[in-house]
């Protein structure tokens, strides 16, 4: 097989896999697991196996084609299934969609990433990637810090050269203390506001 062939048909999988991703994100749509928390409860607290299996491709489909804000999903899965289950099916979820949408974005480019997010926001950030050096780091601090945009970050980094192995290892490091503060600041503060007006 030469490499025409063999491009062709990773390009071919590339479209069908992106497809599927859209077809199974409307489909979570329509039944409601992004805007009723009973409905993502329904959806994938009945089962042991399954449950946590639906909600990882929830998070990493969350993470890929934005529709809501991650942070809601994230606390979700805490009060779904308790701290601990909760915050490692969240850490899968989330690190598996942030792998891909950057290598999505490395593979398609500008194109691709302005149709994911908004051109405000794209350059809001580009000045970032004007020194690779200063944007690692920055990356790196945005990352761990549960208040920056991560996905439009995760997808500007496909621009610049860090390789996929270092990004890797910064969201493999970086993820855990800003999912476990979101969760935290989501739950509790919610609960505290809520004393507060009731």
């Amino acid at each position: 097989m030469n490499v025409a062939v063999s491009r062709r048909i990773m390009n071919i999988i590339s479209l069908v896999g992106i497809g599927f991703s859209v077809a199974l994100t409307i489909y979570f749509y329509n039944l409601g697991v992004f805007k009723d928390m009973q409905s993502l409860r329904g959806l994938v607290g009945t089962s042991t196996v399954a449950g946590p299996i639906i909600f990882i491709l929830i998070q990493i489909l969350q993470v890929v084609i934005p529709i809501i804000p991650g942070g809601i999903s994230t606390a979700a899965g805490v009060l779904i299934f308790g701290p601990y289950a909760g915050f490692l099916y969240n850490y899968i979820g989330i690190t598996v969609g942030s792998l891909i949408i950057f290598l999505l974005a490395r593979r398609y480019g500008k194109p691709f990433i302005l149709s994911l997010i908004s051109d405000h926001t794209y350059t809001k950030y580009s000045g970032w990637l004007a020194n690779e050096k200063r944007f690692e780091r920055l990356f790196a601090l945005a990352i761990f810090l549960p208040v920056a945009p991560d996905d439009a970050l995760c997808l500007m980094a496909g621009l610049t050269a860090i390789s996929f192995k270092r990004y890797a290892l910064i969201i493999f490091l970086a993820k855990p203390f800003s999912i476990y503060l979101y969760s935290l600041a989501l739950i509790y503060g919610g609960t505290f506001l809520s004393s507060l007006l009731g």
